[in-house]
């Protein structure tokens, strides 16, 4: 599952502020958000989201409570029928987590452990005080068993990688980047040029200026979408040389026409790539039906692009694995 929750709450803590972590444990049927969606709730205001509606007022009025009042972690069953006012017709579960500003340190090294690549697994389970971590591969995604005395949760953070590697700083780039982070993309942003970022908020952002953009590739890991926009089309072809140097790569975007296209994939067949490789390349970039030429609307469209990819890609990954049953072994939880 994604991490993009762990940091904003190391953050909260590390400002001394205590925090009540909702997360969906398990869903059944139709539900607004799928199982290991996060919200946090603090004193004065809420961050993420968990589908909104009349269940995420209800959640923030029960962590308000718990963040008075105090209390070890629970599990809530929510109906999502008409007496909740949502018409969804499923069963979500929301667990219900505490967490202390005095609990700062270890949720930094969490944090910190994500943002180098670690996969962690977190356990929460009924009469505990707080949650347990370890590292390395679990079984499942999410899973919550056992029934309203005895059950147990189980979270896979981390290990869905989105690493997406942006070459050029201009106007589409940038507004792709605003859209990447969001989506919980590790973006990496590389220009040539000295001052390609100094009017830009580059936070959560690995930026690198080098001469030698195309270098560069090599250090991408395994899986990476590689998106080229450079200024230039001498780059833009140094870099397609140097993407397909690769074959480990998820995506490998090329902004530019069908004429830009048929132009590059001649040069590169004079430089001796096979011709069955050429498929691999996508240019024009972004999904079908979005003919906009504004930089957000391109950027929109890339952005869909790769994030269907990535799902897909994810859907393939899950079904290779051993999974537990995500829904509770007897679905008889508390309402």
């Amino acid at each position: 599952m994604a991490a993009d929750w762990v940091a904003p709450l190391a953050a909260r803590l590390a400002a001394g502020e205590d925090v009540v972590l909702v997360t969906v444990a398990a869903v059944q049927g139709s539900a607004p958000r799928d199982a290991g969606t996060t919200m946090l709730v603090g004193a004065s205001d809420t961050e993420l989201t968990i589908g909104g509606g009349h269940l995420e007022w209800q959640a923030t009025a029960h962590a308000d409570r718990l963040l008075a009042g105090g209390g070890r972690p629970q599990v809530v069953r929510y109906a999502l029928g008409a007496r909740l006012g949502q018409c969804c017709g499923g069963v979500v579960w929301l667990a219900y987590e505490r967490i202390s500003a005095n609990e700062a340190a270890a949720w930094a090294q969490h944090s910190a452990a994500l943002a180098g690549g670690a996969r962690l697994q977190r356990r929460l389970a009924a009469g505990d005080t707080a949650s347990t971590w370890q590292t390395g591969a679990a079984a499942c995604a999410t899973a919550l068993l056992g029934g309203p005395e005895d059950w147990h949760f189980v979270q896979d953070i981390g290990g869905s990688a989105f690493p997406v590697w942006v070459f050029g700083a201009g106007h589409v780039a940038r507004a792709l980047v605003r859209q990447l982070l969001p989506l919980g993309a590790t973006v990496t942003w590389i220009d040539t040029r000295d001052q390609a970022f100094a009017d830009v908020d580059t936070s959560g952002v690995d930026t690198r200026l080098t001469d030698l953009p195309e270098s560069e590739v090599a250090q991408a890991p395994a899986g990476t979408f590689f998106v080229v926009m450079t200024h230039s089309h001498t780059l833009d072809f140094a870099l397609c040389e140097a993407i397909f140097r690769r074959r480990d790569f998820a995506y490998f975007g090329l902004i530019g026409s069908h004429s830009k296209r048929a132009s590059f994939e001649r040069r590169l067949r004079d430089r001796g790539l096979a011709p069955d490789r050429l498929r691999e390349m996508t240019c024009p970039i972004g999904i079908p039906g979005i003919v906009g030429k504004e930089p957000s609307a391109i950027a929109l469209a890339v952005a869909a692009e790769l994030l269907s990819l990535h799902h897909a890609r994810q859907l393939l990954h899950q079904a290779g694995r051993p999974r537990l049953s995500t829904i509770p072994v007897r679905p008889d939880l508390p309402e």
